[in-house]
């Protein structure tokens, strides 16, 4: 059985996806634990009252990313994992740290990548009058918002959208394609051609939402 350790730093609607998808499509995995850098990040109390380990390592109490890194991957490691989730896990992080994980670590940004790394996406978005949003799972290397992407979700950008209305949407498609992407990764679907991965049946790595 697969094991995957999950990252949050809030109240980690994509990991509470990723815990119910395990659960109903019977996945032959168990998330080993949930780990969060905030010790008040609610989705702390969804991974407890599910019987998932907790951990806190506090990224305040470090004096570098290094030292805080390196306990990370310390907690980390301690649960075994096949597979690291980032799950909104604010952090910047170490090219050290993404070399120990690499090719075994996934995250998910709200944006079609390449096109908006970093923060404030769906403003930005909206702001060059982009007529699609959404969204990227892809492998986490030392570059921030790069590395082989698994899977990508498109969605409408509305007339009338805000920022609120469209992350809304966007998160929704959030919510299909992380658990997917995970559930890939484990039952070993996903192959790697150079740089690119792509799953070995042909399915399609790209979903497009009304």
């Amino acid at each position: 059985m697969k094991r995957l350790v999950i990252l949050i730093s809030g109240r980690g609607s994509n990991m509470e996806a990723i815990v119910k998808a395990c659960a109903a499509q019977g996945w032959s995995a168990e998330v080993a634990a949930v780990i969060s850098n905030r010790p008040d990040a609610g989705g702390l109390q969804f991974a407890a009252q599910h019987g998932i380990a907790t951990a806190v390592v506090d990224h305040k109490a470090y004096s570098s990313r290094e030292a805080f890194d390196a306990e990370l991957a310390r907690v980390i490691d301690g649960y075994a994992p096949d597979l690291v989730v980032l799950a909104g896990f604010m952090r910047i992080l170490t090219p050290g740290f993404t070399a120990h994980y690499a090719r075994r670590m996934l995250n998910i940004h709200p944006s079609l990548l390449p096109a908006f790394t970093g923060l404030h996406t769906h403003e930005r978005a909206l702001e060059m009058g982009c007529k699609i949003a959404g969204v990227t799972v892809h492998f986490v290397t030392a570059e921030l918002d790069h590395g082989a992407i698994v899977m990508q979700a498109a969605v409408p950008v509305r007339a009338g959208d805000d920022a609120k209305s469209l992350s809304a949407r966007v998160l929704a498609a959030e919510h299909q394609i992380y658990p997917q992407s995970v559930r890939w990764f484990l039952e070993d679907a996903l192959v790697w051609d150079g740089d690119r991965v792509h799953h070995r049946d042909g399915m399609a790595q790209s979903l497009f939402l009304a």
